[in-house]
């Protein structure tokens, strides 16, 4: 099983790829697919969930770059540190 996520996967947004996610768990916990469905669904849904999990560090990332200066209002944080 190849560690790239496929071109398809990486450009669905977030909530799209986790609608996906959700839809492949509900399948596989109704036990209604075959065994080698259940295996392709099992292998789409490991990359859909690495998807999520980069998009939702690099959404970390972007608000850890955010702070609050002394009247409330958002600003970026310099990455240098003194």
């Amino acid at each position: 099983m190849a560690d790239a996520i496929p071109q398809e996967i990486s450009a669905l947004s977030f909530e799209d790829a986790l609608k996906q996610l959700e839809m492949i768990v509900k399948d596989l916990e109704g036990g209604n697919v075959s065994l080698d469905e259940s295996i392709n669904a099992y292998e789409r849904g490991a990359q859909l969930k690495r998807h999520c999990e980069t998009k939702l560090a690099e959404a970390r990332m972007r608000v850890e770059k955010i702070s609050l200066d002394s009247n409330g209002k958002a600003q970026a944080v310099s990455a240098e540190i003194e």
